[in-house]
């Protein structure tokens, strides 16, 4: 079966009677949506300020490729292995943006029996949480347009707006546009654009912030231009749009509840891309998790040099976070797509491709023990056509290193596919302190700082750009210096060139283009042609999704 015809064949249960048994949420504390989705309130999560932190439990994963990894159908197969085992769990997942669900990826919700249901809900507007956000920043659009239109007494240089639309699509037509066309009676003409909703510094926020009046001040700290003399910023603040957007925000900022297969609890809030933003679900549903349960899943969007290093060096550096252990997921297809092969030969045994495809995972791996300074398991996400031969290559290889390597087959069996990678994981955060490093000192300048990234993680020589952005960097220094680097750069690759597989050494990274996303506290750097706002594939999953008269959705994977 599809995994739209598992999820939909699911026995679920309502939310409300599972927070109760599994974690004692009385009803008062939660506001449902439908029978199986539903928020907790902010109050109750305060409420628990004085509880015990569980152990926190980060997913990543090798470079994606088209072959897939599995990183949030590992999170769900470990969660629910870990229930299984006694262990209280919780998982917790970033919500799937509409951008990908209509485009490539046709959905992220888990897959085969380690899923998170109403799989259709989830993927297909949720709680409405997007679309608040995109509302919020877009309303902070419509005041700055207005301002200008009405006399622009803040002085603000129309060509130095620095803030964009959003819509949660991929639009590639609406990456630059023209507004205030027809007449002065239709505003200010000048050149605008629109990014894709999880690329916006509104979702950071949200998924950084600590509560409503934090998120409040984060709204109002964002930069959204320049006056005329080029060098004074313009706040939200200074439009009084701080308060308006954060009432727009009112509900999205309480995490969601929804359950496993299994039933077991999950939290999904947030959504950030990890190629153009910080990839994380939101630290008020982290920390929620921890104070409910003794362990705690988490998942970080693409690979290891994207989402684990902007959730150690962005969410963790801000938040208090403390990881004790890493599960990096690979398959045997995948590695040897980074190996040579092309998506169309993947289900035929090749020890040479998944040999040299190693390359990837090994490097991932070094990353995380040395540079991050976490223990690491390797999980084999398992597939049908894997060989014995195949497998027993990648864990001698892994022993090589002196990896821990568990096949799992949690897509197939579910939880109970994975009570081995479960045994070996608990094993080690039952037995380790949470100890480990940034990847850079917040000391270092900004230039230095994304050098660190790119030459220490993505193995390059050296880091270029124009004069225009060094001398921007150089500028930000003095008021933003200790601000982390979140790097914008294709997930494909450690390159910024997304056909370079395996494990590409000594190349350039460009950084294009900095923005400075004060609200979220942290810099953008864009690397190479990566795009804020993607575009459709020639064949849209869209074209297979339909629904029939009953109301059935169908093509959603």
């Amino acid at each position: 079966m599809s995994d739209i015809e598992i999820a939909q064949r699911a026995k679920m249960r309502p939310i409300i009677g599972l927070a109760k048994e599994h974690f004692g949420i009385d009803a008062e504390h939660l506001d449902p949506i439908g029978h199986y989705k539903a928020k907790i309130s902010l109050e109750y999560i305060n409420s628990l300020t004085d509880q015990p932190d569980g152990k926190l439990i980060l997913v990543t994963a090798i470079s994606p490729t088209p072959a897939g990894e599995g990183k949030t159908t590992t999170t769900v197969g470990l969660g629910d292995a870990m229930n299984r085992l006694n262990k209280k769990t919780i998982m917790c997942l970033r919500e799937p943006s509409l951008g990908p669900c209509f485009g490539v990826k046709g959905g992220a919700a888990g897959g085969g029996y380690s899923q998170v249901v109403p799989m259709e809900d989830i993927n297909l507007h949720f709680t409405g949480d997007f679309h608040a956000i995109g509302v919020a920043h877009n309303l902070l659009s419509a005041l700055i347009d207005n301002h200008i239109n009405h006399g622009n007494a803040l002085d603000i240089d129309p060509r130095r707006i620095q803030w964009k639309r959003v819509v949660d699509m991929n639009d590639r037509a609406l990456r630059n546009i023209v507004v205030g066309m027809g007449g002065p009676a239709n505003g200010y003409l000048r050149e605008d654009g629109y990014d894709i909703v999880v690329a916006s510094e509104v979702m950071a926020i949200l998924c950084l912030a600590t509560g409503r009046e934090d998120l409040k001040n984060r709204l109002g700290r964002i930069v959204i231009g320049y006056k005329s003399d080029r060098i004074t910023p313009v706040y939200a603040r200074d439009l009084n749009a701080q308060g308006a957007m954060a009432a727009l925000l009112k509900d999205a900022i309480k995490p969601n509840l929804v359950q496993t297969l299994e039933n077991n609890i999950a939290i999904i809030h947030g959504g950030p891309f990890a190629n153009i933003a910080h990839g994380c679900n939101t630290v008020t549903a982290t920390k929620t998790a921890l104070k409910l349960a003794d362990y705690v899943v988490t998942e970080a969007g693409f690979g290891a040099d994207l989402g684990a290093e902007k959730f150690i060096d962005i969410k963790c550096r801000m938040s208090g976070l403390k990881p004790s252990a890493v599960v990096l997921v690979a398959t045997v297809r995948a590695l040897k797509f980074h190996g040579g092969l092309t998506k169309d030969e993947l289900n035929t045994e090749n020890l040479a491709a998944l040999e040299q495809g190693f390359s990837n995972l090994e490097r991932h791996y070094q990353n995380i023990t040395q540079h991050y300074g976490l223990p690491c398991v390797v999980c084999i996400n398992h597939f049908t056509f894997d060989t014995e031969a195949e497998i027993a290559l990648l864990q001698q290889k892994c022993a090589y290193l002196g990896a821990s390597c568990v096949v799992s087959k949690h897509w197939a069996e579910g939880g109970a596919g994975a009570e081995a990678l479960a045994n070996v994981v608990t094993d080690i955060v039952d037995h380790r302190e949470p100890e480990f490093t940034y990847v850079y000192d917040e000391d270092l300048s900004l230039w230095d700082k994304i050098e660190t990234i790119a030459t220490k993680l993505y193995g390059a020589k050296k880091i270029t750009a124009s004069a225009k952005v060094k001398s921007q960097l150089v500028e930000w220094d003095a008021d933003y210096g200790k601000f982390p680097i979140c790097i914008a750069k294709t997930q494909m690759s450690f390159s910024t060139n997304p056909n370079a597989k395996g494990a590409p050494s000594g190349h350039t990274v460009e950084i294009r283009e900095v923005k400075l996303a004060n609200g979220a506290g942290f810099i953008v750097a864009i690397a190479g042609d990566i795009m804020t706002m993607p575009g459709l594939p020639k064949v849209p999953a869209a074209e297979r999704i339909d629904i029939d008269n009953d109301g059935k959705i169908t093509g959603l994977f």
